[in-house]
């Protein structure tokens, strides 16, 4: 029995990890020229280890995901703190009462500060969206100032899209803190592997069961014929993992799929530091997103540091891109839908991961999702 994984990210990665343990062969294929998808790092000339696709922080209370991760490589605690410039002062995200003495009259702040004390005294975070609904003045004009300077043009930008159209779970990424903390995760488990991401990767695919085939798009050797997938010149093949965009697997038959992608505008400075936190968020700037100084992320002992400001754009597919985020609406997932079930009709083919869920996962998520999906296999 031979098993193909279509995408050699943290998805495909876990899978064929638990299928060479079980004795199968596995080939590995990806279109790009690296293993590790969007988790893929490497050291700059600078000598500092940068995120090619964007900044990735490792956190889970998962204790089976967390016991995985050990398995393949050695973690360093790393608690991350984030920022957002809004009117020009940069404040911790989460939003902690940090941001409330910032922007508030004394006064107010005190009001506004026990007020949310008092009315989610049993919670240490609650989303915007609560805050927005609840039946306190006060606190509601605290949401309505986070929701007008930060999520909606953050929102609008990244996503391309009115607010009001977008997946209100959205909203839910950022929470805000009912109290002081600064750190954004409030997980058991948050960390960063030594050596960086592409080394842990390494060593879950260092298996002699394992083949890796990167540049190639196997979307052009894929032959679908009633409910059977197979792979040309792969007669061995008879179970295909597929972790790549449904609506391409099919020829777009049910329309294109919304996704968001980025184009990073690299810099590198000879000072010490550019800003207080590894990632701010820059919700009012023009056209950018967030900015990430890399020596910060974890802190690396070199000269200079190098940073990376994100725009989002639009995938298309004309477009050299790499779609990283589904954009969730109504439409959208209607038509995720009639992809998903048309995939379910091929016996052979099992569908997961990031993209083929067009679902948004964090690294932990992608993991218990992979061997959850084994599980039930």
């Amino acid at each position: 029995m031979t098993i193909a994984i279509v995408g050699c990210g943290i998805t495909g990665c876990v899978i064929a990890r638990e299928y060479a343990e079980k004795g199968e062969q596995v080939i590995v294929f990806d279109r790009r020229n690296h293993i590790g998808g969007n988790l893929y790092d490497y050291v700059d000339e600078h000598g500092i280890n940068v995120h090619q696709y964007g900044p990735h922080i490792f956190h889970t209370n998962s204790e089976k995901v967390w016991n995985f991760v050990n398995k393949y490589g050695k973690w360093q605690d790393f608690s991350l703190i984030c920022g957002a410039v809004i009117d020009g002062v940069c404040v911790p995200t989460a939003f902690d009462f940090t941001t409330i003495d910032t922007f508030f009259a004394k006064e107010k702040a005190e009001i506004i500060k026990s007020k949310l004390l008092s009315k989610y005294k049993n919670q240490t975070t609650a989303t915007v969206l609560e805050l927005l609904e609840c039946d306190d003045a006060d606190i509601r004009e605290y949401a309505e100032f986070l929701y007008e300077k930060d999520y909606k043009p953050y929102t609008a930008k990244q996503w391309g899209i009115s607010p009001e159209k977008i997946d209100k779970s959205i909203f839910k990424r950022v929470p805000v803190r009912i109290g002081y903390k600064k750190a954004y995760f409030d997980d058991k488990y948050q960390a960063m592997p030594q050596g960086g991401y592409t080394e842990f990767l390494r060593n879950i695919l260092d298996h002699k069961n394992i083949t890796v085939q990167l540049n190639v798009d196997v979307i052009n050797i894929l032959s679908i014929n009633d409910d059977q997938i197979s792979l040309k010149n792969y007669p061995e093949v008879n179970t295909i993992f597929y972790t790549g965009a449904l609506d391409e697997l099919f020829g777009y038959r049910f329309g294109h799929l919304p996704y968001r992608s980025l184009r990073f505008d690299w810099k590198y400075e000879d000072q010490e530091s550019f800003q207080d936190m590894p990632v701010v968020a820059y919700p009012q700037a023009e056209g950018y997103t967030r900015i990430t100084e890399y020596k910060k992320l974890p802190n690396q002992n070199v000269k200079g540091t190098t940073y990376a400001v994100e725009y989002p754009l639009p995938v298309s597919d004309n477009d050299d891109v790499e779609p990283y985020y589904p954009v969730l609406t109504d439409d959208s997932q209607k038509a995720f839908s009639q992809y998903r079930e048309l995939a379910s009709t091929i016996k052979n083919l099992v569908c997961c991961g990031r993209l083929a869920d067009f679902k948004y996962y964090n690294i932990d998520q992608a993991i218990e999702n992979a061997l959850n999906v084994l599980e039930g296999k």
